[in-house]
C-alpha cells in the first residue's frame, strides 16, 4: 500500500580551474573527487497523513457501526457493558440518524434500551425511551456536554474525528485488513485536552483526579486509511488494568451515500442537558 520513502540527497560539486587563489592542479582533483555530503531525508509526519484523511471524511458521508466497550477491571467489581452506535452520517451536512443501543455480556438474558437520535440544523433530537413513547428531547448541538471518557456529546460522530485528528507521536503500522480490504494503520497518542473535550465541567474534575491518580496512562489512538485516502476505522482506547478500560472502535462504510433527516413528528421538548449511558 505504501511506497518506500527514498532519502533525497543533495550534492554540491565546486569545480575550480585556474582560480586566482593559487590552488594547483592536485588540490582542484582531491576537491573534485571528494565524497558529497549527503543531507538526511526529514522524518515523515504521519499526523499529516492522519489529518488529511479525517479532513476528506469531514466532507463526505458514511455508514457508522461504532461499539464502546466499558470493562468492569480486574478486581471485578463492576460488569462490562457494550454501547452500540449505527446509523447514517454526513459530516459535510452535519446531519444524521442513530440508533444507540447498550447491553452487557456479563447480563446477556436481560433486554437492552435503545434509543434512536437525529442530528438536524444544528440540533440532536433524542427519542425512543419506553417512559415517553413518542416524545424527543432536544438540546443544541454545539451545547452537548461528555459525560463519560472515550464517550462524544450525543454520540456526535463529529467529535470523534475531531479527537483522532489531534493525535500525537502517531507511527505507521503497516497495512492491515478491514472488511478484507487493505488498509494503512497509524496509531499515536491523544494529549488529556483532547481526551476530556467538551467534557462536563463536574465530570472533568473527576477524570482529572483519577487521571493523576493512575500516573498518566495514556490514551491511545488508531486510525485505518484505505487506498482511497478514506478513513475506514478509528479507535481509541485508554486501558487501566484494575480501575477499567474503555475501547471505542467506530467503522465506516458505504462512503458517500446521501444522508437525510427531518425533525421528528412528535412532540419535542427541550432540555437543559442530555446525560447517562445511552447519550455519551
Amino acid at each position: 500500500m505504501r511506497r518506500a520513502l527514498i532519502p533525497l540527497v543533495f550534492v554540491a560539486a565546486l569545480l575550480c580551474a585556474g582560480c586566482s587563489d593559487g590552488s594547483g592542479p592536485a588540490e582542484a582533483e582531491a576537491e573534485a573527487s571528494a565524497e558529497p555530503a549527503a543531507v538526511a531525508a526529514p522524518e515523515v509526519d504521519y499526523g499529516a497523513a492522519v489529518r488529511t484523511a479525517v479532513a476528506a471524511m469531514q466532507k463526505s458521508s458514511a455508514r457508522i457501526d461504532e461499539e464502546i466497550l466499558v470493562g468492569g477491571g480486574t478486581d471485578g467489581g463492576t460488569d462490562t457493558f457494550v454501547v452500540s452506535i449505527d446509523g447514517d452520517f454526513d459530516w459535510a451536512g452535519n446531519r444524521g440518524r442513530l440508533g444507540v443501543g447498550l447491553s452487557s455480556p456479563d447480563s446477556p438474558g436481560k433486554k437492552s434500551p435503545r434509543v434512536d437520535e437525529i442530528f438536524h440544523d444544528g440540533t440532536v433530537y433524542v427519542g425512543g425511551f419506553s417512559e415517553s413513547e413518542g416524545r424527543w428531547g432536544s438540546i443544541r448541538q454545539d451545547r452537548a456536554e461528555a459525560h463519560y471518557l472515550l464517550r462524544a456529546p450525543v454520540n456526535d460522530p463529529r467529535h470523534v474525528l475531531e479527537q483522532v485528528a489531534q493525535m500525537r507521536e502517531v507511527k505507521y503500522l503497516g497495512e492491515d485488513q478491514v472488511d478484507g480490504m487493505g488498509a494503512d494503520h497509524y496509531r499515536g497518542e491523544l494529549g488529556w485536552e483532547t481526551v476530556t473535550l467538551r467534557m462536563a465541567k463536574d465530570v472533568r474534575a473527576q477524570a482529572d483526579v483519577l487521571q493523576e491518580m493512575l500516573g498518566s496512562i495514556p490514551v491511545h489512538a488508531e486510525v485505518w486509511v484505505d487506498g482511497s485516502g478514506r478513513l475506514v476505522r478509528t479507535r481509541l482506547d485508554w486501558i487501566t488494568g484494575e480501575v477499567g478500560s474503555t475501547v471505542a472502535t467506530m467503522n465506516l462504510t458505504d462512503h458517500g451515500k446521501t444522508v437525510r433527516t427531518a425533525v421528528p413528528a412528535g412532540g419535542v421538548v427541550p432540555v437543559p442537558t442530555l446525560s447517562g449511558p445511552l447519550a455519551g
